[in-house]
């Protein structure tokens, strides 16, 4: 299929021809052209050069724009949408009563999007033309796809005997929300096609991003091999905080998902530092549960042993100590295959390492590199994609080319970069944010010598928008890098407690407003009221806040006193009619509940972890987290044994009594039932 917005090399600057406003864009592709190639040798020319007549002949008849062209794939514009319908009814029509040689049928997808067009050189650029190309690659060939937005713009003056057939919303690749989708029908057209080729197709868990996915070519080709390949089962993505391994990963899982007959799930390791909580994790996404019969890591093997399933792995460095099992966990499943993320190797046998590279950049601006010729590099085209957002209308130009080149070559192309920098597009022209960027980045060269290279400029790029910040706004930020997954009432409830005269209070909503605009926060996958940082982000304002002990030390006591009494105030209500939904909360904040718990075991404080670990002892239970929960309670009754006998010391020995014996480790509990019975006796 073609590269969204590539240009043919041919094309003269500005292509006036070009239909500007709202254009109809038709994407087609050949089905299954690699299979023909081999099946047909030499005789494949002859069948491209006959599929591409009979195709720019209805192009021609219908008014369509060749924007490109690659191999068997077209791009093309109209300025009406019926006229692109028309078109695609008339080349499939063609196709199919075409006489192939040895009886072969060429079969092209196809798909019809209508939207507002950004005319950038000699081509198109932005979502819309994403988007088009999506629909396209969900079909099947001699399938016609129509997006809701042309359906509704060519409905009226579709060709005698033609009809749009409604078939539902769909969730595709790159895109946030689900699109619905039509398919054109008519005389001599097929009609029964596969299930289309989307997100809902198979078993998935996989977040929808945000924005369009740029560039990485050579490393999804890389990936997409090396999944396919039968003796692979690890696939590893190794490369820096910020470099764009969890994209990258998300876009070849999704690339992979239709060949997974069980389904491809995604797992967020990032909070996560032990074996267990990691197994937890992985159960809780395939609908696995602890039993008391065996291990977790058991019941993985039973569920998984015979089925083919894609585990996506996401910031395993968090959780080495993680590796045994999941070589277990391999060796146990045939079927099973992994995709890592991960800043180092596993080290596994059998793993397979792909590094990500920074985007693709000029090596120096030449003095004849246009805007045309310098928008094919990948960090580019994420500096103009990302642009847009806060800066609508913006454009490549040859007045700002070299600035943009300096700017993606000053944070060496990682993607994470280049987005905190294109946040201040909203303020800065080019050359004025190459201008500061420049300055700060030079205060910062001279990093610590063990750090790679890219993580020195990558603290820069942070630093340098921590320093744009409002003084409250980096107070805020510094406080968030406390929490492990941000929700608003949580905030709200905290943040109200600070009070420095030298920072004044800014409203927590609006401050996380400002944050995520600024690209230091974003939203979650978890919910409308829910926040994220990312890991490399988080530990920047981590280092910020520790730089002040006392006021780091009262920041998370705050938090931890929070987490508590939201602990609290949830255990008298779990056996009401919303319990499932509390669950979840709790579920989301498991996080947070660990790092208060770690938090108060660091401080010597260990009453407020105590309270949180027992008043949690229905969901340890029910949501299969009993070893963690006794794990928990363990050090935090051995770090309290010398504060003598007290009511919550009770509580914790008969909490950690019972989770002992859901876990069916009766000989534990006794132990700790008759400890309790004793301090109580002795009282």
């Amino acid at each position: 299929m073609p590269t969204v917005g590539q240009r043919p090399s041919n094309a003269e600057e500005g292509r006036p021809d070009l239909p500007r406003g709202i254009v109809a864009f038709l994407f087609t592709d050949v089905e299954g052209s690699t299979r023909l190639l081999h099946e047909l040798g030499e005789a494949y020319t002859r069948v491209l050069l006959d599929q591409r007549a009979i195709m720019r002949s209805s192009f021609e008849r219908w008014r369509g724009i060749e924007v490109d062209t690659q191999g068997d794939s077209f791009f093309v514009a109209f300025a009406r949408t019926s006229d692109a319908i028309a078109c695609a009814l008339e080349a499939q029509r063609g196709l199919e009563a075409h006489d192939w040689p040895g009886g072969n049928r060429v079969r092209v997808r196809m798909a019809v999007h209508t939207g507002a067009a950004e005319v950038a050189g000699s081509g198109y650029v932005g979502i819309e033309v994403h988007r088009a190309a999506r629909i396209m690659a969900a079909g099947h060939g001699g399938q016609i796809l129509v997006s809701a937005s042309a359906s509704a713009a060519g409905t009226d003056d579709l060709p005698e005997g033609a009809s749009l057939v409604e078939l539902g919303e769909y969730r595709l690749r790159d895109l946030t929300l689900p699109e619905r989708l039509f398919q054109v029908a008519g005389t001599d057209l097929a009609a029964d096609f596969p299930p289309l080729r989307t997100l809902d197709y198979r078993p998935s868990n996989l977040p929808v991003p945000a924005s369009a996915f740029i560039g990485r070519e050579h490393e999804l080709q890389e990936i997409g091999e090396l999944l396919r390949a039968d003796p692979i089962r690890l696939v590893t993505l190794t490369g820096p905080g910020g470099s764009g391994k969890t994209r990258l990963a998300l876009r070849a899982a999704a690339d992979h998902l239709e060949r997974v007959a069980e389904g491809v799930f995604f797992v967020d390791l990032a909070p996560i530092r032990e074996v267990e909580s990691a197994l937890a994790a992985i159960g809780q996404v395939i609908g696995v549960t602890q039993t008391r019969e065996q291990p977790l890591l058991q019941t993985l093997k039973t569920r998984l042993r015979h089925e083919p399933v894609l585990l996506l792995l996401d910031n395993f460095e968090q959780v080495t100590t993680a590796a045994g099992a999941m070589a277990g966990l391999m060796e146990a499943c045939p079927r099973l295959k992994l995709l890592v993320t991960s800043r180092e190797a596993l080290h596994l046998r059998g793993e397979q390492l792909v590094p990500v590279p920074p985007l693709s950049l000029p090596k120096a601006v030449g003095a004849r590199q246009s805007a045309d010729e310098l928008s094919h590099f990948e960090a580019i085209q994420l500096f103009v994609e990302r642009a847009r957002a806060v800066r609508p209308g913006f454009a490549l130009t040859d007045d700002n080319a070299a600035a943009v080149v300096e700017i993606c070559r000053r944070v060496d192309g990682l993607p994470l970069a280049i987005e905190l920098a294109t946040a201040r597009m909203n303020l800065f022209s080019p050359a004025a944010l190459r201008d500061r960027l420049a300055s700060r980045l030079g205060t910062l060269d001279a990093g610590a010598r063990d750090l790679p290279a890219r993580q020195h400029t990558l603290r820069a790029t942070i630093d340098w928008s921590y320093r744009l910040l409002e003084p409250s706004e980096q107070r805020m930020f510094e406080f968030l890098s406390i929490f492990s997954g941000i929700s608003v009432e949580a905030v709200e409830r905290i943040a109200d407690d600070v009070d420095d005269p030298e920072a004044p209070a800014m409203a927590p909503l609006a401050a996380l407003a400002s944050l995520v605009d600024k690209s230091l926060l974003r939203p979650s996958d978890s919910g409308d009221t829910e926040f994220a940082m990312l890991e490399t982000i988080r530990e920047y304002a981590a280092e910020h806040l520790a730089a002040s002990p006392q006021e780091e030390s009262e920041t998370h006591t705050r938090h931890a006193a929070y987490y508590r009494d939201l602990a609290e105030a949830s255990e008298g209500l779990l056996t009401n009619v919303r319990r499932d939904e509390l669950l979840d909360r709790l579920d989301r904040e498991l996080a947070n509940f660990r790092a208060a718990i770690a938090w108060s075991l660091e401080a010597r404080l260990p009453e407020t972890g105590l309270r949180i670990a027992a008043a949690l002892r229905e969901f340890w239970h029910v949501r299969n987290h009993l070893l963690e929960g006794r794990r928990a309670l363990g050090e935090l009754l051995a770090a309290s044994a010398g504060e003598g006998a007290t009511s919550l010391r009770f509580r914790a020995l008969t909490t950690s009594g019972m989770l002992a014996s859901w876990h069916g480790d009766y000989g534990r509990m006794l132990e700790l039932f008759e400890e309790a019975v004793a301090m109580a006796e002795a009282r």
